[in-house]
């Protein structure tokens, strides 16, 4: 999927020159692109992309991209390489519940105080923008390591916020939660709960907004 592509499909979520902004093309340039008739492959990608997303939200957003692969397969018979299927997520920002590595990206700061946790593990909410879940991910790459931090609705288990870098400073987390808050403007009383990181700032666990 292109950028302009992904821009179009989530444009019900995002301001446009936002999202134009974020990912480093013009305004002009998107409107241009979707005057043009999308390619066999932008059509290809966006059908295959809907069966990706209702595979991952039936699993409640816990599959990578391998068991998305693996369920497209055997419940959809959709053949495709699974490389494809993880572009596609990546760029939807369609992420899954990792194992938690010996060596995690949480280090806590011993001379911050942590915020109380208002969750208690009660990672349910009865409406949108209630409760946002934040984390970080890793991934290897031929430069290095790379990092995503990613902020989901625990109602919808939609990404709601997402940024990318190449370290795991405060600035990190803190563009994520700017792309969240400007997209979806949550009214007062939303809790937006991490680990007690020093990414996140202040070694904070939850903490309304």
């Amino acid at each position: 999927m292109s950028t302009f592509a992904f821009i179009e499909a989530e444009k019900a979520n995002f301001p446009i020159s936002f999202m134009c902004a974020r990912l480093g093309v013009s305004r002009a340039g998107f409107y241009a692109w979707r005057a043009r008739r999308p390619s066999s492959r932008d059509r290809a990608d966006a059908r295959l992309l809907s069966l990706v997303r209702a595979v991952h939200m039936s699993s409640r957003g816990t599959y990578g991209a391998p068991r998305v692969h693996a369920e497209l397969r055997a419940a959809h018979a959709v053949r495709c390489g699974r490389k494809r299927v993880a572009r596609l997520m990546r760029t939807a920002g369609l992420v899954g519940v990792h194992r938690r590595r010996r060596i995690g990206l949480t280090r806590r700061d011993p001379t911050a105080t942590p915020s109380p946790d208002l969750v208690k593990r009660h990672f349910a909410a009865d409406r949108p923008n209630k409760l946002w879940v934040a984390d970080i991910t890793q991934q290897r790459t031929g430069q290095g390591w790379f990092y995503l931090a990613v902020i989901v609705d625990a109602y919808s288990r939609r990404v709601v916020g997402w940024a990318m870098a190449e370290h795991v400073r405060t600035d990190l987390v803190l563009d994520a939660l700017s792309m969240a808050i400007t997209a979806r403007r949550p009214p007062p009383g939303l809790v937006h709960h991490s680990d007690q990181g020093a990414q996140g700032g202040l070694n904070r666990s939850s903490q309304h907004l």
